[in-house]
């Protein structure tokens, strides 16, 4: 994670004052879609599981990631990683199936799988002859 990616407040992002108050850093993802569904995969180095919030509503995607500060005995030598939550917003324009969303999370890597509906599916239409 590179520092230009790290914002404190106040500052704005469209227009619009950001309400957080802590450090926030944007995970790195990609983004790969077939014809059933998008899958995104996240990096959240330094995340437990249990502290990963994903919310899907009126087709935004949020992820958020609560991030534990450490605080070594005796104090730091030289202190370069950043301590902040993750948090990374998406529109997602494809019509997607929320109750048949997924999540694994190892390694500090997020995979998400977001299910197209099934009316958003490319289907290959036979055609009789008679």
């Amino acid at each position: 994670m590179t520092t230009e990616t790290m914002k404190s407040p106040p500052e704005t992002q469209n227009g619009t004052e950001q309400t957080r108050t802590a450090v926030t850093f944007q995970p790195n993802v990609d983004i790969f879609e077939n014809a059933a569904e998008l899958q995104l995969v996240a990096d959240l180095p330094g995340v437990k599981g249990d502290e990963i919030d994903i919310d899907f509503d009126k087709g935004t995607l949020t992820i958020h990631a609560k991030v534990a500060s450490r605080e070594p005995q005796g104090g730091f030598l030289l202190r370069e990683y950043g301590v902040g939550d993750f948090v990374r917003m998406f529109q997602v324009s494809e019509k997607i199936d929320a109750s048949r969303i997924t999540a694994e999370y190892q390694a500090g890597v997020l995979t998400l799988h977001l299910p197209k509906v099934q009316a958003a599916q490319a289907h290959k239409i036979n055609v009789t002859t008679g």
